[in-house]
C-alpha cells in the first residue's frame, strides 16, 4: 500500500503544514538501482583521537570519490578507535559539529569504534559513549541520513560492511551497532556479482520479504533455490521463474526438513536464509495453545531443528552464511504478539549462541536481520491508525520495503563478510521502540 502521507509531504501544501505543526517529514529514501548504484557525492574522512587503522584503501574502494566532499558530502566516516578519554571525546565534536548539516539528504554518517577494552575501564567507557552518541545523532539527523556504528580493529576484514553502510543499500539501517571481527575475507572476483558460483536457499521465498530476498540474492549472481510450503507452489514457481532459481517445495516443521533439504542438494549450500515465518496474534489471556504452538514452532523450532541437521550432514560448505530473521517484536515486544516476539527473541538467542561454534566448527558464520514495521500485505491490512504509528515511529518516519531487509541479508550473505558474525542488525529506520 502507498505511503500516501510521504508523497504529501513531498508537495508545497504538505511542507507548509507539517512545518506549522509539527509533524514528522519524512524524505524519500534513496535505494539501490542498476542506474545508481553508489550514493551522489564524496566521502569525508575525518578522525578522532589516536588512530592506528589504515582505512584510505578500502574508502577508495567504496565508489564514493574521497577528493570530491567539498560542500555536500554523500557520506562522512568518523574514525574514533583511538579514542581512549573523555577528553577524546571532545574531539568526536569538534569533527562532526562542523559538518553534520552539510550531509547530503539520503546521506551516510559511520562511526567507526573499537572493542571495548576489559582491562582499561576508562577506555571501555568513552568507547560505549560512543553507542549513545551515534543512536543519539540517527535521531537528529532527518532527511533520509542515516547513522550507524561500527566496532572494528581490522579495516580490510570490514570492507564489506563499509560498502554497505555508505551505499544506497542500506537506507533503512540506522542506529545500529555493528562489530567486525578479524576473520580474512577475500574479495570476490566480480564484485557486481559476489555471490556467483555460490548456491543459496530461501525459506518462505514465494511472497514478501522472502521474495525479495531470493531476488536480491540472485541479482548478486546466486543460484537460488526457493522453499516454501506446498500450498504455495503456484507463486514459488512464479518467483523462480523470475529469477532463474530452481524450487523445494516442503513444510519447514517437518522432522525430516533438513534431511531433504540436503538430499535435494548434494552439491551443497553456501546460503541458508531462514525466513519462513507466521504470526497469530492474540493476547495471551486469549491465546489457545495451538495458536502459540504453531508460532513457536514455525519461527523458531523448525529453524533449531533444520540448522543443526545441515551443520551435522555437512551441507553447509566452509564459508557458508546461516542467516535468520528476527524481529524488533522479538526486542521490544508487542502487545499481542507474545507467541510471535517469544519465537523472534529465540532466534537471537540462537545466532548469539551458535556464531561462535558454528564459525570455528564449520566455517560458517551466523547473523541476523530484525526487521521493523515493512511495508507488506501483511502491515497494509493492519487497521489505519495503528499502521502509521507503526510507520512514523522511527528516525527515518516511513515503512521500510522488503528489500531492504533483502540488502540487509545480502551483505551477511557477502563472500566479504566473513568477520560478520553473531551479529542482529534491525532494518527498521531506527524504530524508536526498544533498543
Amino acid at each position: 500500500m502507498a505511503d500516501r502521507y510521504l508523497s504529501f509531504t513531498g508537495t508545497a501544501p504538505g511542507r507548509f503544514l507539517t512545518r506549522r505543526l509539527g509533524l514528522p517529514r519524512p524524505a524519500p529514501l534513496r535505494r539501490w538501482s542498476a542506474e545508481r548504484p553508489a550514493l551522489d557525492g564524496g566521502l569525508l574522512h575525518l578522525t578522532a583521537g589516536a588512530s592506528r587503522l589504515d582505512l584510505a584503501p578500502v574508502l577508495a574502494r567504496t565508489g564514493l570519490p574521497t577528493d570530491e566532499a567539498d560542500g555536500k558530502p554523500a557520506a562522512v566516516v568518523l574514525d574514533a578507535t583511538g579514542v581512549r578519554t573523555v577528553a577524546d571525546l571532545d574531539e568526536v565534536h569538534a569533527a562532526l559539529h562542523p559538518v553534520v548539516r552539510s550531509v547530503a539528504e539520503s546521506g551516510r554518517i559511520v562511526v567507526l569504534g573499537a572493542p571495548l577494552d576489559a582491562a582499561d575501564h576508562h577506555q571501555a567507557a568513552v568507547q560505549q559513549a560512543l553507542e549513545g552518541f551515534t543512536r543519539s545523532l540517527g535521531k537528529e539527523t532527518g532527511g533520509g541520513r542515516t547513522v550507524n556504528l561500527v566496532r572494528l580493529t581490522d579495516a580490510s576484514a570490514a570492507e564489506s560492511t563499509l560498502r554497505f553502510l555508505l551505499s544506497p543499500r542500506s537506507a533503512y539501517v540506522s542506529g545500529q551497532v555493528i562489530a567486525v571481527g578479524d576473520q580474512e575475507s577475500p574479495a570476490p572476483e566480480d564484485a557486481d556479482h559476489p555471490l556467483s558460483g555460490r548456491t543459496a536457499l530461501v525459506t518462505g521465498a514465494a511472497r514478501g520479504i522472502g521474495e525479495a530476498v531470493a531476488a536480491t540474492l540472485a541479482r548478486d549472481g546466486a543460484e537460488v533455490v526457493v522453499l516454501d510450503v506446498p500450498q504455495a507452489e503456484e507463486d514459488a514457481r512464479r518467483v523462480a521463474e523470475r529469477i532463474g532459481g530452481s524450487v523445494l517445495l516442503l513444510d519447514m516443521t517437518a522432522a525430516d526438513a533438513g534431511a531433504r533439504i540436503a538430499e535435494a542438494l548434494p552439491g551443497g549450500l553456501d546460503v541458508l536464509v531462514h525466513n519462513a515465518g507466521i504470526t497469530r496474534d492474540r493476547r495471551l489471556v486469549n491465546m489457545p495453545k495451538d495458536r502459540w504452538s504453531s508460532v513457536l514452532d514455525v519461527n523458531l523450532g523448525s529453524v533449531l531443528r533444520t540448522t543443526d541437521a545441515l551443520l551435522e550432514a555437512g551441507a553447509l560448505r566452509r564459508d557458508g552464511r546461516i542467516v535468520a530473521t528476527a524481529s524488533i517484536a522479538g526486542i521490544a515486544g508487542n502487545a499481542g504478539q507474545t507467541n510471535y516476539g517469544a519465537s523472534k527473541a529465540g532466534v537471537t538467542g540462537f545466532v548469539r549462541a551458535l556464531a561462535p561454534r558454528a564459525l570455528a566448527e564449520h566455517g560458517v558464520t551466523v547473523n541476523a536481520v530484525a526487521p521493523g514495521f515493512i511495508e507488506t500485505k501483511m502491515t497494509a491490512a493492519v487497521p489505519l491508525f495503528i499502521r502509521e504509528a507503526g510507520r512514523r515511529m522511527n528516525s527515518l518516519a516511513q515503512g521500510g520495503l522488503p528489500v531492504d531487509v533483502a540488502e540487509t541479508t545480502a551483505w551477511f550473505a557477502h563472500p566479504g563478510s566473513g568477520a560478520v558474525n553473531g551479529q542482529v542488525v534491525r532494518v527498521c529506520g531506527q524504530s524508536l521502540l526498544g533498543a
